[in-house]
């Protein structure tokens, strides 16, 4: 008599597959609500979030941190989709072009403009190295801005340095011919989704 040494085969159970999570930001870029929204994801990462929907509305704000959002979210481990749920304007834009699948509300606009240079409230002396030292600032920010809308959408060099000369909005359509978006749809959040409402004080 034989005597098998290899232990029966025990069914596996299924694992459903873990609902999205959605990250809902509206708000100015800045320091404070940089750190809010990264410490979000990083959550939702920590958690055993593979994907995760940025609802997105912002008139834009500092350069620097919305870049920084945007290199962030483009390494981080998951699959990231980002849905313009009003408007998304200026550097707004950028983080908005971190999602891998990007969605619009059909009646959402973008803004797209130059970045501009915020005066002292008090009266401030500039010499010409200033100026230039100012000029040669804005400059590599608009070059940094337009090499991300040329990786990221159908905007070419020369159209993002027109875009920089005027302030333009365009609709869900405009920017789905443009790239930047690739499906206009309303918001569908699943049941079970867990959902995080990022809220600041307005001063």
């Amino acid at each position: 008599m034989v005597t098998s040494l290899i232990p029966p085969i025990q069914p596996q159970l299924i694992q459903q597959p873990r609902p999205p999570a959605y990250i809902s930001f509206s708000a100015e870029i800045n320091p404070n609500t940089t750190e809010a929204l990264l410490a979000a994801f990083a959550n939702f990462v920590n958690q055993g979030f593979r994907e995760i929907f940025l609802l997105l509305s912002s008139p834009g704000g500092s350069v620097m941190h919305g870049i920084t959002v945007y290199n962030v979210l483009r390494g981080l481990p998951i699959n990231l989709s980002t849905h313009n749920v009003g408007n998304v304007d200026s550097i707004g834009t950028v983080i908005y072009l971190a999602g891998n699948r990007r969605y619009a509300c059909p009646q959402a606009t973008f803004m797209l403009h130059g970045v501009a240079f915020i005066s002292a409230t008090a009266p401030a002396q500039f010499f010409e190295r200033n100026l230039q030292e100012r000029i040669d600032s804005l400059r590599a920010d608009q070059q940094r801005i337009a090499a991300i809308y040329q990786d990221r959408t159908g905007i070419n060099s020369q159209e993002a340095e027109q875009l920089f000369l005027r302030e333009q909005t365009i609709n869900a359509s405009d920017a789905v011919n443009r790239g930047l978006v690739h499906e206009p749809r309303d918001v569908q959040i699943p049941a079970g989704s867990p959902v995080i409402q990022l809220v600041f004080n307005r001063k």
